[in-house]
Order: C-alpha cells, then structure tokens, then sequence
C-alpha cells in the first residue's frame, strides 16, 4: 500500500501534536516509558550503548533512554516541530547531557542516514509507515544497526480492507480545512465509543472515563493525543507481520520479540537482532 509522491506531500503535522502532549510530561509518563522501553528490550539498563530515535516525536522516549543509562543519543524527526518539542524536552529535564544530539532528517534520504554512522539500539516507534516510502525508511534503517546490535520498531498492522478505509479517513482528516479537523476526529471516533461511554455511565464512572484521556497509557502516552495521531497519521502504510520478519530475516537480522495486534488495529511491535558478523 504505498504512498504516491503526490499524497505524500499531504502530511499529518505530528509535531504541532507532539507539541501540545509534551505539556502532560511529567515523571510517571516518562518512568511508564522506560518501563516499556525496558521491558521490550528486555533489559535492566541501557548503560553505555548508543540509541538512535527514528521519529523522535516529543522526546520522550530519547529521555527515557537517556534515563536508562544510554551513552551517545542521536534523536532526529521529518518534522521540525517535533525536532523542537524534543530539544525542549532535553533542555527541561536532561539539560546536562551534552552527547544527546537532536537535529532534522529524514529517513528516506540515503545520503542522511550515512552519515549518522551506526548504533547499538536504534528506535522507532510508530514512524516508518507514515513516511510514504515505509520499505525504503526500513531498508535505511537496517544499515544504522551496528553488528550485533538491536533494532526495535513498530508497524501497523494490515488489516486489508479496514486499513484502506482507514488511509480514506487520514487523507479526509488531512484534507480539511484547519477548524474542521477535530470536529471530524469526533464525528468519527464518537460513535466507536458510545457503548464504553454507556457502560461507565450505567456504572457511575463516567468521571473515571473522562478523566482516563488525560491518564497516562503504557508507553507514557495521552489518549487524546494518540487519538489525534491516530485519526490523522498520513501517509499511511501497513504491512503483516510475516512481511516485516521476511525483511529482516533477508538482511540478516533475527526477530527476538514480537507483539502482534492479532487481526486487530493498532501496530505489531517487533525486536530484532542483528548478526554480529555482518
């Protein structure tokens, strides 16, 4: 499902989202992420290694890293506004660490990613699939992975007809005139929840409900915010899970974890290990 040169100029403004979600940081959003980072890693720590964050977004995840012990940071985002929500964030919570480098790149552009050099653990949640040049960002990719080192992404799950509704929803969203677009957000997300609003409400928790959008998820997210970036992530690109382990497994990289949607929406999470002697 890949992307026309054409529709990849209608792109979602990830940063200004990101922007607005870095205002929630606070210390049980970023100990969530590093948990989570920990966890998928299936590490204690990140003491000494390298961490490259493809898409950096808010930061949050290079902080977490940054946390957790790792040595040389190189963060950098397509977006210039998510490259300054990420410099925001170092200078507001790790202003002292001068080997974290943050700057604008984009994935797709060889000529870039040759010259970051290469990296123990390299990072990229939610990203590669709104390029909409997915296979190229994740060839890119392979080549930043030091040998022996771990590549850690996520990719959205290809759910066949209902993602390619969902590319229509994203260009709609995208599409639409600036004051439209939350209302449309709402107009489709409002009728997948009236059953949930229904039941807390039946319950008296509709409070608890409310409140659980600004409570932080697993990974230290907003609801709201992933909402926002749900309903409007264009370019768009899905793969299956078997696509993403035969990419990999072909350029010599062995899948440790996998967490997979099971038929679902959302994205498949993947761990990777490169051959130490390539």
């Amino acid at each position: 499902m890949a992307e026309t040169v054409s529709d990849a100029k209608a792109r979602f403004g990830f940063g200004e989202n990101w922007l607005k979600f870095s205002a929630l940081l606070s210390d049980e959003r970023i100990e969530s992420a590093e948990r989570s980072l920990a966890s998928m890693l299936r590490v204690d720590n990140l003491d000494g290694r390298s961490f490259l964050d493809i898409g950096c977004g808010s930061g949050l995840f290079s902080l977490a890293a940054a946390r957790l012990g790792a040595g040389r940071i190189q963060s950098f985002d397509y977006d210039g506004d998510s490259v300054a929500c990420t410099a925001a964030v170092k200078e507001r919570f790790l202003p002292e660490k001068a080997d974290w480098t943050i700057g604008r790149g984009d994935i797709t552009d060889r000529a870039y990613t040759n010259s970051l050099g290469m990296f123990d653990v390299v990072y990229s949640w939610g990203v590669l699939h709104h390029t909409g040049a997915m296979w190229k960002a994740m060839e890119n990719a392979c080549a930043l992975v030091a040998p022996g080192g771990t590549l850690f992404l996520s990719i959205y799950n290809d759910q066949g007809r209902r993602s390619k509704a969902w590319r229509r929803i994203k260009k709609t969203y995208n599409d639409l005139p600036r004051p439209l677009r939350v209302p449309y957000a709402l107009l489709i997300t409002i009728p997948r929840h009236i059953p949930t609003v229904a039941r807390a409400a039946f319950a008296g928790e509709l409070g608890d409900y409310l409140r659980s959008w600004y409570t932080p998820l697993d990974r230290g997210m907003s609801r709201w915010h992933d909402l926002i970036d749900w309903i409007g992530g264009y370019p768009f690109e899905v793969a299956k899970p078997e696509e993403i382990f035969h990419f990999f497994r072909d350029r010599g990289f062995s899948l440790r974890e996998l967490e997979t949607k099971g038929g679902g929406g959302g994205c498949n999470e993947f761990v990777f290990d490169r051959n130490p002697l390539l």
